[in-house]
C-alpha cells in the first residue's frame, strides 16, 4: 500500500498544511480545490486513517498529521540542501579545493598562496591537509585530492608531476651568534658548535651527516626534534644553530632568528602532484598559478633577506 503513496499526494499533503486550507493549497500548486480535496482524500484512504478534521468548511491537522508534517519537512530540507548544493556545484567559482601537502608547506608557503588565490576568488574555498611522505604520495596516488605538494622529485603511479620550486637548505642561527658575521657558512664553521638536529629518520638529516662527516667536522649533538619549525623554535631559544629549508627559515626569521647560506647546496624541491584519474577541478589551475606567484616572493624575499 505504501507504494500507491505518491511524490504528488505528499506535496498537496505539504501545501494544505503550509496554506492552511485546500483552497490555499490550491494557489500554492497552481491547481484547482477539488482535484486537490480528490488527492487529499485518496491519500488518507491509502493511509488508512484521517489526516485532518474536517468541520464548518476547515480542515484541523491531527496529531498523525502534524507528526508526518514534521517528517516531510525534513524530507523538503534536504531536498533543498540537495538543490542548493547542485546549483553550487554549476558555478566554478564555488568549488571545494583539496590540498595534501607537506606540513612544512601547510605554514610557510601555502598561507600566502591562499591570500593571492582568493583575491581572485573570493567564492572558492580549499580543504588543506597537511600530510608527511609517503603517506602523502600515498594518498595521491589513490587519487584522494585534487593536488599534492612534494618533495619528492618523481610522479607516483596515477600523478602527473610540476615542479614548482628549487632553492637551497639555509642555515639558521640565534641573534648575536658569532657566525652571523659570515655572510656564507662553510661547513667547518659548525665545528664544536651546538647543532639541532632533525629526527635521526629524516632525510635532511642523513644528509647533514654524512656531510659533515665527510669533512670530520664534530658538531655537539645535544638536541633534536622532529620538524623544522621546532628546531626554529629551539634556534631562537638560543639553544644551538641548525640548518633547515628555506621556506621555514624564511618564515621564522626575525630579531631572534637570522639567516644565511650555506657553502655547500643541500637541494630543497617543492612539486606539484595532480591526480591523473580524478575529475580536475575548474580553479586547479589558478590556484597553481597563485603557488608560482607566491613562490617568485619567496624567492625575491629570500635573496633581500641574504643580502648581507
Amino acid at each position: 500500500m505504501s507504494l500507491a503513496i505518491t511524490h504528488r499526494h505528499i506535496e498537496v499533503f505539504r501545501a494544505v498544511m503550509t496554506a492552511g486550507s485546500v483552497t490555499g493549497a490550491a494557489t500554492l500548486l497552481h491547481s484547482s480545490q477539488p482535484t486537490l480535496s480528490r488527492e487529499l482524500a485518496r491519500l488518507e484512504y491509502l493511509l488508512g486513517y484521517a489526516l485532518f478534521e474536517r468541520g464548518q468548511g476547515r480542515l484541523r491537522p491531527t496529531a498523525r498529521a502534524l507528526a508526518l508534517f514534521d517528517e516531510v519537512q525534513r524530507s523538503y530540507q534536504g531536498l533543498d540542501r540537495i538543490s542548493s548544493r547542485a546549483q553550487q556545484l554549476g558555478r566554478a567559482d564555488q568549488a571545494l579545493l583539496s590540498v595534501l601537502c607537506l606540513p612544512a608547506l601547510s605554514h610557510a608557503l601555502l598561507p600566502g598562496a591562499c591570500r593571492r588565490f582568493f583575491a581572485r576568488h573570493a567564492s572558492a574555498r580549499l580543504s588543506i591537509t597537511p600530510q608527511e611522505s609517503p603517506l602523502l604520495e600515498e594518498w595521491m596516488s589513490a587519487q584522494r585530492f585534487d593536488l599534492g605538494l612534494t618533495e619528492q622529485t618523481q610522479a607516483v603511479p596515477g600523478t602527473e608531476l610540476l615542479p614548482l620550486l628549487s632553492l637551497d637548505e639555509l642555515c639558521v642561527l640565534p641573534a648575536g651568534h658569532a657566525l652571523l658575521a659570515k655572510a656564507v657558512l662553510t661547513p667547518a664553521d659548525f665545528e664544536g658548535q651546538d647543532f639541532i638536529s632533525l629526527s635521526a629518520e629524516d632525510p635532511y638529516r642523513q644528509q647533514f651527516d654524512a656531510l659533515f662527516a665527510a669533512q670530520s667536522v664534530q658538531r655537539r649533538l645535544r638536541l633534536e626534534t622532529h620538524s623544522a619549525i621546532a628546531v626554529c623554535a629551539m634556534v631562537q631559544a638560543g639553544l644551538g644553530l641548525a640548518i633547515v629549508n628555506p621556506l621555514t627559515a624564511l618564515s621564522c626569521r626575525g630579531e631572534g632568528l637570522q639567516l644565511r647560506q650555506l657553502s655547500v647546496s643541500v637541494p630543497f624541491q617543492v612539486n606539484a602532484l595532480t591526480p591523473k584519474f580524478r575529475p580536475r577541478q575548474d580553479l586547479l589551475e589558478d590556484l597553481l598559478a597563485s603557488l608560482r606567484e607566491q613562490i617568485s616572493s619567496v624567492e625575491a624575499e629570500l635573496a633581500s633577506a641574504l643580502a648581507v
